[in-house]
């Protein structure tokens, strides 16, 4: 359920204060374990890039979460980000 009264967190939000954060492990750290750059983890955090697919495999094994974890906190962000200002009635036939 998307929150109504603000933007759902952002996952690079997650990613730092849920689990970087608490297991003391830096972005750099983080990178070198997935075997992709530091730039694309501090970019996620930054809220300048979003959680692709395969970023959220790499996470889920990392973290052992599901990648259904990870895109669900970037679809829900990314949705209440697009809502639409108006309205529409549904479709009836």
């Amino acid at each position: 359920m998307l929150p109504t009264n603000r933007l759902p967190t952002h996952p690079g939000i997650i990613l730092l204060e849920e689990f970087l954060e608490p297991m003391n492990i830096t972005q750099e750290t983080l990178a070198t374990y997935l075997n992709i750059s530091v730039k694309q983890i501090n970019e996620i955090i930054q809220e300048k890039n979003e959680i692709t697919p395969k970023i959220a495999w790499l996470l889920a094994q990392a973290f052992d979460t599901t990648p259904q974890f990870w895109m669900n906190l970037q679809t829900n962000y990314d949705l209440a980000l697009n809502k639409p200002q108006e309205t529409k009635q549904a479709i009836k036939v």
